[in-house]
């Protein structure tokens, strides 16, 4: 295993040609697996893929013991792995949920397991999918909020749901691409996230709007949909269009892919007409509301995404 802590010394990466132990069944491996195995597993079914790097910000301390333990995952068959290239450039490894994480996941919550071949039709939907680097770049903004929830005491991430849960949630009512619930010393702020790679117009950005003031008629979430973008100029053009034609009565708060990948919680959102210096994100207006038929109200104990940590069972 190559030590990147070395210099001169090449950071390793799964082989290209693993040698699977031969785990067939979870009764099999199940002496093998720590509470942070059983939670990577939840967070790639609900998220599909997450990095080396995004993992080491979860569950590790240290890339190095981050990578170890996932190989060691990958060689009992437990998750899968993929390096895409965009661009004609590899990116970094990219990890996916294995046969038999996505078994414990579906036996887990009382859910009839997927079949091999399902199994390996999400993964190669995943590795083709021309939206791998909005997925990642979603991903990244609630990966960065766990991490502030390891370093700073009094918060945490006490729900991220990714977009179809979110959507499933409200019948479909609107269709973020995650929903979050931060907690930090004693107050919480629910989210949508709405992450903008700038493929969109901003006309249709801005469209997205009076679908989520439906959903809250109707008796919906009234939380805030928060728009990561691209760069600031993109930022400043939207919050003038949002000046210019209103917000529909949602509340709406912005801020750029550079900030909210590293420092989400932190103050770099603005609000449209805003002047004043921008808001931590517990700042940012917020009804938690209670639960409905078109309302999933606070977050339980069990969709903590880290609970198994606190609670391993």
């Amino acid at each position: 295993m190559g030590d990147i802590s070395r210099p001169g010394v090449q950071r390793s990466r799964p082989s290209p040609h693993p040698q699977p132990l031969g785990w067939a069944s979870l009764r099999a491996l199940a002496r093998r697996l720590e509470p942070r195995d059983l939670v990577l597993a939840h967070l790639l079914e609900e998220h599909r893929t997450l990095t080396t790097d995004q993992i080491t910000r979860v569950l590790f301390t240290a890339v190095r013991t981050c990578r170890n333990r996932l190989n060691v995952l990958r060689r009992l068959g437990f998750i899968a792995w993929f390096i895409p290239v965009r661009h004609r450039r590899r990116l970094g490894t990219h990890w996916l949920p294995g046969l038999l994480s996505a078994r414990y996941v579906a036996l887990a919550s009382g859910q009839r397991p997927p079949t091999p071949r399902a199994v390996r039709e999400l993964q190669d939907r995943v590795v083709a999918s021309p939206q791998l680097s909005h997925t990642v770049g979603t991903n990244g903004v609630f990966v960065a909020l766990l991490a502030q929830s390891r370093a700073l005491p009094g918060t945490r991430l006490a729900r991220w749901w990714s977009g179809p849960a979110m959507a499933a949630a409200v019948n479909r009512r609107v269709q973020p691409d995650g929903h979050g619930v931060w907690r930090e010393d004693g107050h919480t702020v629910a989210f949508y996230l709405e992450y903008d790679t700038g493929t969109e117009t901003l006309a249709t950005v801005v469209g997205k709007l009076p679908a989520y003031r439906r959903l809250q008629d109707a008796g919906g979430p009234r939380w805030p949909v928060l728009f990561v973008l691209p760069s600031r100029a993109r930022e400043r053009n939207l919050l003038q269009r949002f000046a210019a034609a209103g917000t529909c009565g949602v509340v709406v708060a912005t801020s750029t892919q550079d900030r909210a990948g590293t420092d989400p919680a932190g103050p770099i959102w603005t609000l449209p007409g805003d002047t004043g210096p921008r808001l931590r994100l517990i700042e940012v207006p917020s009804e938690l509301g209670w639960r409905g038929p078109l309302h999933p109200g606070p977050p339980s104990p069990d969709q903590d995404p880290l609970r198994l940590l606190l609670d391993p069972p």
